[in-house]
């Protein structure tokens, strides 16, 4: 049994921390008898606190990136129409190569206050890119039907004036479906400040959000009292559960305060889309994406704050690439694999695999795959933490720990699709209970698909090492996430493994 971290590092935080209570209002007496719920250990290895009461559902879009791409196609598709010379298939990909282009440069992603006007520069570099890639490979294909300069510059102007005018048409159905259907929505964050962004979206139903509450940190003795004042986690879900909440309007970064951060797996869960809104116009995000051009809400700079990486192309491909790499490593580990499955028969006896629960994407949990190192009953696995100077490993045991190859079997939860190659590591659930309410950031770590090795492990911290150093490592990889820094941990997880220094997880 091979665990993934210990208790002697995460001191000065205290022991464990409440499972429940408030996200928000400072802790009083009579409420921290009320809510303050001790963590004890389960009965059993399946444990109900880390796990997502609800399955995340899908964002509603509000019919808005739809009619944007019919808008887009169709202004390729007319454009290309008026060029006979070019060929054909290359014409056709068109729409296609558009779409790719003004997604990468974020004209698909939420905005307040949508204006085809403001999106005239990046329409018309786009357009440029568009059709000259037609032109080369026109040229390319069929050098007598090669596009003139006139040819392109006709396109790419033409091209930008269809879609500009399709785009506003477009977003001016979106704002009278946003006046006639109005989202929920809650404003977050302290003081005057929500109160002002609360006050501008119900002065200004065009945004299409009706604030139907306020989240304050600070919990003022006197409020306005047109909204609820929601000042408990248990308070804010239930408002977001009873107002269908949508929508999540926070006036200050986030992670500015751990209570504050707490929230956004609430709202994720539910599938609130986040936005943040700076009345003071000085807050800095750092490891959000910001949307260009600017968005605004009744002049307060606002963008939607992404807490996942918001390229699902690269996603799937980073699954692909996991189950093929999986896949072709367990082929070329199974002699090894076999090795280790006997030594562990014949010298620790039955039982060659160790199944354990732990926690995934979202919360959500799964079966991990070792093999065998600690002899420990399935109560004592969920709840007892183990490093590699156990006193109950056997020699074989300690080998495959210190050698990582008691974590070969991980190479079929990849396949499975439980894991991934890179990602942070999976905890128990009874620990991810613990450890969320004790160190901030670390329910974060869920946003990304949990992984054999990561960041933090190539930086050493692994076995008796800080929890919060890791949960710092994993939150900045999936903030700085890329493909190519993937196949760098890769490898340097592999020249970590053939000089043996990586030792137990």
């Amino acid at each position: 049994m091979t665990m993934d971290s210990a208790p002697a590092r995460h001191t000065g935080q205290g022991g464990t921390g409440p499972t429940g209570g408030s996200a928000f209002a400072p802790v009083h007496p009579a409420a921290a008898r009320r809510s303050a719920t001790a963590i004890h250990p389960p009965r059993g290895p399946r444990t109900g606190p880390a796990r997502t009461a609800l399955r995340p559902r899908r964002v509603r879009r509000r019919g808005r990136v739809l009619p944007l791409l019919t808008a887009d196609a169709l202004a390729a598709v007319l454009t290309a129409t008026t060029l006979p010379a070019a060929a054909l298939p290359v014409l056709s990909a068109a729409p296609l190569l558009l779409a790719a282009l003004h997604a990468q440069a974020g004209l698909y992603r939420p905005r307040l206050a949508p204006s085809a006007l403001l999106e005239l520069p990046v329409l018309a570099g786009r357009s440029a890119v568009l059709w000259c890639s037609v032109a080369a490979v026109t040229a390319a294909v069929d050098p007598g039907r090669a596009m003139g300069w006139s040819a392109l510059l006709t396109a790419v102007c033409l091209q930008v004036v269809l879609a500009c005018a399709g785009r506003g048409l477009a977003n001016q159905l979106h704002r009278r479906a946003a006046l006639r259907w109005p989202a929920s929505a809650l404003v977050v964050g302290p003081g005057a400040g929500a109160s002002a962004v609360a006050a501008a979206l119900h002065g200004r139903p065009e945004f299409g959000l009706r604030p139907v509450g306020l989240a304050d940190s600070q919990a003022p003795a006197e409020v306005d009292g047109t909204l609820p004042l929601l000042s408990t986690h248990e308070d804010i879900r239930r408002a977001v559960i009873q107002n269908s909440v949508g929508h999540a309007v926070f006036t200050r970064p986030p992670e500015a305060d751990e209570r504050t951060a707490s929230l956004v797996r609430l709202f994720h869960d539910h599938g609130c889309r986040l936005w943040l809104a700076d009345p003071a116009g000085t807050a800095k995000v750092t490891g959000m994406r910001v949307a260009h051009p600017a968005d605004q809400l009744w002049g307060y700079a606002v963008q939607p704050l992404l807490p996942r990486p918001a390229r699902p192309l690269e996603r799937w491909a980073k699954r692909g690439i996991d189950t093929v790499l999986a896949l072709i490593a367990l082929l070329a580990a199974a002699p090894v694999m076999g090795l280790c499955a006997l030594a562990v028969r014949v010298w620790d006896g039955p039982g060659v695999i160790f199944r354990q629960e732990r926690v995934g994407l979202y919360g959500r949990p799964f079966t991990l795959l070792k093999f065998r190192t600690l002899r420990a009953d399935a109560h004592e696995a969920a709840t007892r933490w183990t490093v590699a100077g156990d006193r109950g490993m056997s020699p074989v045991g300690s080998f495959l720990r210190k050698s990582s190859l008691d974590e070969l079997p991980q190479l079929w939860n990849v396949v499975r699709g439980d894991m991934a190659l890179v990602g942070p590591r999976p905890e128990r659930p009874f620990f991810v209970a613990k450890f969320s309410t004790v160190h901030p950031g670390y329910e974060a770590r869920h946003r990304m698909p949990v992984g054999i090795t990561g960041l933090a492990q190539i930086n050493g911290l692994r076995g008796d090492t800080s929890i919060e150093d890791r949960a710092r490592f994993d939150n900045h990889y999936i903030d700085t996430w890329s493909l190519w820094q993937d196949l760098w941990i890769l490898a340097r997880t592999a020249a970590s493994f053939f000089r043996f220094r990586l030792g137990g997880s």
